[in-house]
Parts: structure tokens; C-alpha cells; sequence
């Protein structure tokens, strides 16, 4: 292999014989352009070197360039707490888990309905009981529930319920909620979500496929030996919108007698 050089101890060499300047001698000036000048970067405009650099830059910082400042609130506005679920830790969706359903405080509303009409008569329960909250000055703090109390062939009674902050005069609260009524159907009233010792089973997909997964929960029960309550409950992670709603995301709990 050739030799050469080393660049290194040339330079060291070349330094070593030139006289050694006066301790308080100022630093030479570098006569080597920056390397804005010589390798502007796509982003960079190459600086004008017949003007003194020496002012302070009026271009933006990289993080006011790619991020830009959040807008501020209006006074007396904040931003809306997030809705929770009953059980706030999520569940596998491809399995079913045991859950603890502990008691909270609840808007209810009775309803009944066929069964084809049963996304259409939950949007509406659920609408009017966000609605007179509203009015009632009552804070909805949870996701919406149907719990399925009687069934038949033809249709269902249920009980839909939104959680609320709790209340420190219930009875009160509820004469708001009288005072809020629209007169359609039975009055709104408090209570509680059910609670106790619960199968969770999760259901992604369109409402028109929730059968399969009451069919897999059935089968569980048979499988496992399990006894559960004559009602099941519905909670609605995301909004229901429609039968065709592919983006449906559902916990259903079967409660353990």
C-alpha cells in the first residue's frame, strides 16, 4: 500500500516552525467563509456578506416554523371534560374480561321500541336526556348506557342513562329536571348505573352485527357455566350514529348473579 503524508503532522510540523506570536497579541481573523455561505442548506438564505452580521436576526426560530403558538381560550371558557367509561381501563377486544362496575350518579330515561327501531329510539333518549341537562345545569360526566330490562320477539324495554357529577340535593336536582322536561315520553329521574361483578364483552363494528357478538357472549356463559342477571348493558364508547356505523365501538356487561 503507497504512504503519504499524514495531513496531521504536517500541519503540526508546519505550526512548530513558524515564530510563536506575543502573549497578548490579538487572534488573527479567520479569512474562511462560513459554511451558510459556501453550503447554503435548501431552507437557508445565504447571508449578504457586505453587511455587518452583527444585529439580531428577524427570521422565525425552527420551532416557531413548525410549530405555531396554540390559540388561547376565550375568558371564562374551558375545555370540556372528557366522558368515562364505566370501567376506565379498556378491555381486549378479542377477549372478555372481568370487571368491577362501581355505582354512579345517572340521568334515567324508559323507553320501548321494536327492535328495528332501536338505534333511531336510543339516539333519541339519549338526546333528550343531554338536552335537559343542559337545562338543568347538571353535568353529564360518562358514556351513554342502555340497559335491556325486558325482551321480546317484537322489541324491547329499557332504561336509558347518561352519568352526571354527583348532586348534593337530589331532589332538587330533579325538580330542574321536571322544570327541564319537554313533555315527550316519561320524566327524566336519578339514580344509579348498575353495578357489581361483571363480564365485559366488546363489540367493534356496525350495529347490524351486534347479534354475533350476543351469540359469542351466550356461548361463553353455556361454555363457562356462568349465571348472569336477566338484563345486559350496552355502553356506547363512541357515539351511535347508525345500523351501518362500521366505526361502532360497544362494551357489553353481563352482570354475575
Amino acid at each position: 500500500m503507497a504512504s503519504g503524508p499524514v495531513p496531521g503532522l504536517v500541519a503540526g510540523a508546519a505550526q512548530a516552525q513558524q515564530p510563536s506570536p506575543p502573549a497578548n497579541a490579538p487572534p488573527p481573523a479567520s479569512t474562511v467563509p462560513p459554511p451558510a455561505v459556501t453550503s447554503p442548506l435548501p431552507t437557508t438564505t445565504a447571508p449578504d456578506t457586505a453587511k455587518s452580521g452583527t444585529g439580531p436576526s428577524t427570521a422565525p426560530s425552527a420551532t416557531q416554523a413548525v410549530t405555531p403558538p396554540m390559540p388561547s381560550p376565550p375568558p371564562g371558557v374551558t375545555a370540556p371534560a372528557s366522558r368515562q367509561t364505566l370501567v376506565a381501563a379498556p378491555g381486549d377486544a378479542n377477549d372478555v374480561d372481568e370487571v368491577s362496575l362501581p355505582p354512579k350518579p345517572a340521568a334515567i330515561l324508559s323507553g320501548k321500541a321494536k327492535w328495528e327501531e332501536a338505534v333511531p329510539s336510543l339516539k333519541a333518549a339519549f338526546a333528550r336526556i343531554e338536552a335537559e341537562l343542559a337545562k338543568a345545569g347538571i353535568t353529564p360526566t360518562g358514556r351513554p348506557i342502555a340497559v335491556f330490562a325486558k325482551t321480546d320477539d317484537d322489541g324491547f324495554q329499557y332504561e336509558a342513562m347518561i352519568p352526571v357529577a354527583p348532586v348534593p340535593d337530589s331532589k332538587a336536582a330533579e325538580g330542574k329536571l321536571a322544570e327541564a322536561g319537554s313533555g315527550d315520553g316519561g320524566p327524566l329521574r336519578l339514580g344509579t348505573t348498575p353495578s357489581g361483578k361483571a363480564l365485559r364483552f366488546p363489540h367493534k363494528g356496525s350495529y347490524d352485527e351486534i347479534d354475533g357478538t350476543y351469540e359469542t357472549l351466550t356461548a361463553y356463559l353455556d361454555a363457562k357455566d356462568v349465571v348472569v342477571q336477566d338484563r345486559f348493558i350496552e355502553e356506547y364508547v363512541t357515539d351511535l350514529k347508525d345500523r351501518a356505523d362500521e366505526k361502532l365501538d360497544v362494551n357489553i356487561y353481563a352482570l354475575v348473579k
